[in-house]
Parts: C-alpha cells; structure tokens; sequence
C-alpha cells in the first residue's frame, strides 16, 4: 500500500500512515464515545495514531484500538470535570443529543455553536 508520513510532536517522530485514512469526523463536530462516558468537540486530527507508546501500551490489550485510523482530539466533559481527549475514529459516534459543550478552552479556537457544529475562529482555518 502506497504511504506516506507527518511528524508527530506527541510521539517525537514520524509516523507512517496508509493514504486510504479518512477521518469521519471534522474540525468543530461534536461527538461521543461509544463506550465511555464523555462527549465532545474535535480540535484536531491525526490520520493515524500519533501520540506516544507509553500512551498507547497504557490501554488494555483486549480494547486497544487500531494505530491505522484517524485518531481525535477533543475538547472533552463528562458530568463532572473537562479536559482533553485523544481517541480513535472507532470508538466515536456523532452527538446525537447536540447542544453546547462545556469546555473553558472552546472559545480560544470556535466562534460559536451554529447548532450543528462549532465554527473556527476566523483566522485559525487553513
């Protein structure tokens, strides 16, 4: 299979990845986990897994997901706290509650809520 790489600052290197990854999801969309229980906003995606192996061996061998996926990151919250969240394109689905996300970082990087999705700050797009 034809590939290509990026350089990854969370793994300190570059990452090989299949040119057939396709993200499902986009800047500013709103997701949930499919298991856990936190939603939401993508931030920034990684075609394949690019975080550290530290990160990656600490997952349970038996639900560890796939490097050769998009991977997320998120603005997250749950009912009690927000933070930051790295996770595979598997295990997401798109919000279907919608609704804002509670998160104080989402005003640095989207405008608004447009009821579907988070818009960019206008500047921060390519």
């Amino acid at each position: 299979m034809d590939k290509t790489s990026f350089f990854s600052p969370q793994a300190g290197r570059r990452i090989d990845m299949p040119r057939a990854a396709r993200a499902r999801f986009a800047i500013g969309d709103v997701v949930r986990h499919r298991e856990a229980d936190f939603r939401g906003v993508v931030f920034d995606i990684d075609p394949v897994f690019a975080n550290s192996e530290e990160w990656y061996q600490s997952i349970p061998q038996d639900i560890r997901p796939e490097r050769e996926q998009p991977y997320y990151h998120l603005f997250a919250e749950n009912g009690e706290e927000s933070y930051i969240a790295y996770v595979s394109q598997q295990n997401l689905v798109r919000d279907a509650d919608g609704g804002d996300v509670d998160h104080p970082a989402l005003a640095q990087v989207f405008e608004r809520f447009d009821g579907e999705r988070y818009r960019l700050r206008a500047g921060l797009s390519h």
